[in-house]
This record gives structure tokens, C-alpha cells and sequence, in this order.
């Protein structure tokens, strides 16, 4: 299916990932956002991700879904490196003025440098793709990893799901859904990549000046179920969740009610997924909501094997990993 290979073949790849480097602190791994190299005065913190979903605003969205990915080791982004691939015949010179002036101003108001990268027109796309590689740095007792999780803490969530997909349905696909919104619910669609904003740099810094934080992490591909399942297998914890307490925006819900997907289930970048100890619990809900940033405590980390349960009145039940993201089916139809 599209999207993300399967945690399995994943899994069987990094095992075979050559790393003779003692300096390499932490390397792949399934719900390891970064790679983490001690430079000897600090650690370097290393991410790509690359733009496939979206076209609109994709240098926008490059800089800010790889700087997330940083944000959750408690790193500062420092440096960009920006590949990107152009379709034949369809590429002028307009466009690529624009992607660039994109990645260069979203770059410029978060003091990030654009170190290098790779540009081409390439045979057989019929958009353009961006993958992009941003470097943080931060220092040896500043690093968040999942873990220094332990069983007892606390999971809160800011801001609620699917922000991202919205923003893309918003934007890209506007007509499958001008039936079942109005003018201004469109524009607040579309305005998601803005307002809540797919951005969660502010959300980490809030939250660790605000308390004890032993883990975060970035819900993207796969939504808040995957990020979850992904968190479970980084920490070796088990989640216990109450879904019930996961905030979904008005406009977000509508969309995936229409269009019959998962909101769980899809890409979910806007969020942060903020692990803590349960006495600092309060002090940064109250800190991320004192700066306009809804946070809500979803659930608790457990002792026991890898897994996510979902914890409801009657029972308690296993959640499924998703096999690909919900929105890949509006992709695929």
C-alpha cells in the first residue's frame, strides 16, 4: 500500500544498518525520530523526511515537518539541506522560485541556515517532491529520547487530530468536500497548515521549560495510532489511552466524517505527543494553555509488553496499528 513500509520490513532493514561509529549515541529505530552523534562538545541531532502528499506550500511543509522531528529531542534546528526533484515538461522557472522562496522564508523566521542540497528535473514525476534534512544540536543533559519514559507518566496531547490531514484535504482536494462545508469551514481547512499550524517547535520548548519531560513524539504518517504504536516500541512500554479525552478539531471532524476516514488513523503533523511525570502534569497543560496551545492528558504510560490499549467504561481493548495512512485511500480513489 502507499505510504510508509510495513514496521516488520522496517524493522528487518535498520537491523542490517551498518553503524561501526561510537560516536553515533542513537541511530534508526522505529519511533526513534533522530539520529543523535556526539560531537565531543555536544550532540548533533539528525532528520529527513521528504513532501509527498502535498503540494501547496510543500517548502513550508519541509521545513516544518523535519524541524518537528527535531523539536522532540528537545534539540534546537540549526541547519537545512533541501533535495528537490521537479516534473518534466511541467517545470518553469516561476516554480521553482516559489518552492525555494518557500523553504528559504519558513527557514529564515525560525533562524534556520539552508546549508545545501540538490535540485532536477526528473524523468516520470508528474509533481514536485522535496525530502529535506535538518540538523539541530543540543546539549548532553538537554537530549529527550522515549526512553526515559517509565510506567506512571503521563501522555498529554496538544492540540488535537488530524491537523495535517485536514490541511491537506483542505487544499488539494477542496472539491470533494465543498458539499459538505461551508465557505468559511473551507477556509479554515485549508488555513490548518497555519492556524492550528502543523508546526510543534513552541509546543516542546513550552513544555520543557514548564516541567519534567522523559519523552515526545511527532504523530505523522498513520495518525495518532501509529504514533502511539510507535511510542510503545521506543520506550519498550505499554499506553494505556483514553480516546475519549483526544481533541479533534470541529472543521477536522466534519472532513473525516464525510469522507469516511479514521481521524486516529490519519497523518496528524500539528500535534505533539508530550510525555511527563505525573507531578509536572498540570504545570504544563496550564503553561501550553497559557500561550493559546490546547492540551489535553490522553493516557499513561504502563509496565508490561509493546502495545496500545484503548481504555473505555466496559472494557479495555487493543488498538490496531493502522497498514497506511487514511488519507492514502483519497489518494488511491
Amino acid at each position: 500500500p502507499l505510504g510508509k513500509l510495513s514496521s516488520d520490513i522496517l524493522s528487518r532493514l535498520i537491523d542490517r544498518a551498518p553503524i561501526n561509529d561510537p560516536s553515533v549515541i542513537f541511530g534508526p529505530g522505529i519511533g526513534m525520530d533522530c539520529a543523535v552523534v556526539d560531537t565531543g562538545s555536544k550532540y548533533l541531532v539528525y532528520k529527513s523526511d521528504p513532501i509527498t502528499f502535498a503540494t501547496d506550500e510543500i517548502g513550508s511543509y519541509a521545513v516544518q515537518v523535519n524541524v518537528n522531528d527535531i523539536a522532540t529531542t528537545g534539540a534546537i534546528p540549526r541547519w537545512f539541506l533541501l533535495t528537490l526533484l521537479l516534473p518534466e515538461g511541467e517545470t518553469t522557472e516561476y516554480l521553482v522560485e516559489k518552492i525555494t522562496h518557500q523553504v528559504y522564508s519558513t527557514c529564515a523566521e525560525m533562524d534556520i541556515a539552508v546549508i545545501g542540497g540538490h535540485t532536477e528535473i526528473t524523468y516520470g514525476l508528474d509533481r514536485p517532491i522535496i525530502a529535506g534534512t535538518m540538523i539541530g544540536e543540543v546539549d548532553y543533559d538537554r537530549l529527550i529520547t522515549p526512553q526515559g519514559s517509565k510506567p506512571g507518566d503521563r501522555i498529554l496531547l496538544t492540540k488535537g487530530v488530524p491537523i495535517e490531514a485536514t490541511a491537506i484535504i483542505g487544499r488539494e482536494f477542496s472539491d470533494r468536500i465543498s458539499h459538505f462545508l461551508n465557505e468559511t469551514e473551507l477556509k479554515q481547512a485549508a488555513n490548518f497548515l497555519e492556524t492550528p499550524g502543523i508546526s510543534v517547535l513552541h509546543d516542546a520548548q513550552i513544555a520543557q521549560k514548564a516541567g519534567k519531560v522523559t519523552a515526545m513524539h511527532d504523530p505523522t504518517e498513520g495518525g495518532l495510532f501509529s504514533a502511539l504504536w510507535e511510542l510503545s516500541e521506543a520506550c519498550g512500554q505499554s499506553l494505556s489511552i483514553d480516546l475519549s479525552a483526544v481533541m479533534i478539531p470541529h472543521v477536522a471532524l466534519k472532513i473525516c466524517r464525510a469522507l469516511k476516514l479514521d481521524p486516529f488513523a490519519a497523518i496528524a503533523s500539528g500535534a505533539m505527543l508530550i510525555v511527563t511525570n505525573p507531578y509536572d502534569t498540570d504545570s504544563i497543560r496550564g503553561a501550553l494553555e497559557s500561550e493559546g496551545i490546547d492540551c489535553a492528558e490522553i493516557g499513561v504510560i504502563e509496565s508490561g509488553p509493546i502495545g496500545v490499549w484503548c481504555e473505555t467504561e466496559s472494557k479495555r481493548k487493543k488498538v490496531i496499528r493502522p497498514e497506511q495512512d487514511e488519507i492514502t485511500r483519497i489518494f488511491e480513489s
